[in-house]
């Protein structure tokens, strides 16, 4: 009888983590691969982006990748029945808490379609060019709407930003300055040894 209690006991911790497992990964709108290709001498950014099962987007839900230096201007494209707008800061979803640096623009998808984007699928490739070509690691957050009730579904995730690159190590050669420098001691140095060399020799 206790095993039998024992076998039922492990399917409901199995059945619980499933539940848990299944409700996590309910997330609404998430990256899944970003690319980085050379673009008429910048570096194109393409973000896929794709929506969970449980979940659906709505008209007027949207996405925004924060932090994404180097942003040419004029140079994002969207899929069909989305729209992008630019800004150095955004207010952030309800419940999300997403790093956000006024130095660089955040990119904030609208989805404008007339009927709701339903169940798991690609929505397309978001792209924009940047003077960058390093991956930082920068925040992702969405609002989308539950199927079952209705609800909005806010989610934050990291994702791939481009980053300002790093300064050029120091120069190593030296400056003008301090090879005139140099120049001028090396006859004296000689001029000293010659002086003591003579001196250790009377």
């Amino acid at each position: 009888m206790s095993w039998r209690l024992g076998k039922y006991g492990l399917a409901a911790v199995a059945l619980l983590a499933l539940l848990s497992a299944s409700s996590a990964v309910r997330a609404g709108m998430i990256p899944t691969q970003v690319s980085v290709l050379p673009d008429s001498g910048k570096w194109r950014w393409t973000y896929a982006v794709v929506v969970t099962t449980d979940v659906q987007v709505n008209p007027g839900d949207s996405f925004t990748v924060y932090d994404f230096a180097g942003l040419v201007g004029g140079t994002v494209v969207t899929p069909v029945d989305w729209t992008v707008a630019t800004n150095p800061t955004s207010s952030p979803p309800l419940g999300t808490n997403p790093s956000d640096d006024p130095a660089h623009m955040n990119l904030t998808f609208t989805y404008n379609g007339a009927n709701p984007i339903v169940g798991q699928q690609g929505l397309g490739n978001f792209w924009a060019l940047s003077d960058y070509s390093t991956v930082g690691s920068g925040d992702f957050t969405s609002t989308s709407h539950r199927q079952v009730d209705g609800r909005i579904e806010n989610n934050i995730t990291a994702t791939d930003v481009p980053v300002t690159e790093e300064p050029p190590p120091p120069n190593d050669t030296p400056e003008p300055a301090s090879l005139a420098l140099f120049g001028l001691a090396l006859p004296l140095v000689g001029a000293y040894r010659l002086w003591k060399r003579k001196k250790s020799a009377a």
